[in-house]
């Protein structure tokens, strides 16, 4: 067996992002820049009145109140402003050019008009209520460096800065191989005591597509080795080909053998970790292979720690080991042996007080169980026992 930190290295570190495609800002979120955005304009391209008002020139407020005459208008989108000259002032509306000659806006609020003519009490305050030319970025300022994690709150500034569309990593390719003569489909008439839902498939099209990845399933395949073999040269499309069961090396466990029967370069099978220690990682040429455990609870944990890091590889997002946050235990637990224990456990207690408990049964085929955690206990190898109120490291989903 090797070490979960050993594992995750060995599929995560050589991985590089994929290579690159164009797509509509709208439909980049989630996704990875793979070159600097320079800003196409200036935001502002010119001085903007940041309020309803009056566009005056400072230097005419000195002195105490004056009256200025008002000479025209400035609204938003307006190209053409005349020039304010001395004496004068310009009713400006929020967003409006701030006209040649004037460097300071009076809100309409504080203004008394009479006709042409406004009364001003305020004081010089140059620059007051004015957006100036490139306050927000500049023409050609790179506004995203390369390597940018596109989130809907970017999408404004990329949208802003003039472009419609970005070249960003692609997203990987994931096809998903679930085994297992057992296996039923969820929209079956009736079930035979000895059949078992397939969950696990649309348990991980959800998770994987979900972090970024388009996946598809290439079906439920009965536990038969050219069957097997078949399924595994139809997914040569994919990047990462993810089979679940049949991984360890029993009498009916097929799996390993298909896959190095079609070329995979097994990398190594077992890791120190419970649930999921008989994991698969190899590849067949430049595609990555994981075969999952068939426990539902086993796939999903190795799914997290190890596929989700090796997605966001592959994204050109940031991939560090999962390994959770400090949180007090609501319980005792004992002390760990020689396998890193993924333990699911709920979240108890108000905000800013939360505790971590863990499920009363850890059994890996338990789907009640893992729909109504919050995220796992992780308990690295020989870690002392723990009293109720000291620090565990805690990992949500």
């Amino acid at each position: 067996m090797i070490s979960v930190e050993n594992a995750f290295h060995r599929i995560v570190d050589d991985a590089v992002p994929l290579t690159t495609e164009r797509l509509a800002v709208e439909a980049s979120v989630g996704r990875v820049l793979a070159a600097p955005l320079a800003a196409r304009k200036s935001q502002p391209g010119c001085d903007l009145s940041a309020m309803d008002g009056y566009a005056v020139n400072s230097s005419d407020l000195s002195g105490g109140p004056v009256t200025l005459k008002v000479t025209s208008t400035s609204a938003a989108g307006q190209s053409k402003i005349s020039e304010l000259k001395p004496g004068e002032a310009m009713q400006i509306y929020t967003g409006a050019p701030v006209p040649n000659g004037a460097d300071q806006v009076i809100i309409q609020e504080n203004v008394n008009r009479d006709g042409d003519n406004i009364n001003i009490q305020e004081n010089a305050a140059p620059g007051k209520n004015i957006r100036f030319a490139g306050n927000d970025f500049a023409a050609k300022q790179i506004v995203c460096d390369a390597g940018t994690f596109i989130t809907p709150k970017s999408i404004g500034l990329i949208a802003g800065s003039g472009h419609s569309h970005v070249m960003v990593h692609r997203a990987p390719k994931i096809a998903i191989l679930t085994t297992g003569d057992e296996l039923a489909k969820p929209d079956q008439d009736t079930f035979g005591p000895q059949e078992t839902i397939d969950s696990l498939t649309p348990t991980l099209l959800s998770f994987f597509n979900d972090a970024g990845a388009t996946a598809s399933s290439l079906g439920a395949i009965k536990d038969n080795p050219d069957a097997i073999k078949a399924a595994i040269r139809n997914s040569s499309d994919a990047d990462i080909l993810i089979t679940v069961g049949g991984a360890s090396v029993g009498d009916r466990d097929y799996v390993q053998e298909a896959l190095k029967a079609e070329g995979m370069e097994l990398d190594f099978w077992k890791i120190a970790m419970r649930p999921g220690k008989p994991m698969i990682f190899g590849k067949i040429n430049n595609r990555f292979v994981i075969g999952l455990p068939g426990n539902p609870v086993s796939a999903f944990v190795c799914a997290l720690v190890f596929v989700r890091p090796l997605i966001d590889k592959l994204m050109g997002r940031p991939a560090p080991l999962p390994t959770g946050v400090l949180l007090p235990s609501a319980v005792d637990l004992p002390a760990n042996g020689v396998r890193q224990h993924y333990m699911r456990a709920r979240l108890i207690g108000i905000p800013g007080q939360r505790m971590v408990d863990p499920a009363a049964s850890q059994d890996s085929s338990l789907l009640s169980v893992l729909s109504q955690s919050d995220g796992l206990i992780v308990r690295p190898v020989d870690a002392p026992e723990v009293k109720a109120g000291e620090p565990v490291l805690f990992l949500p989903f």
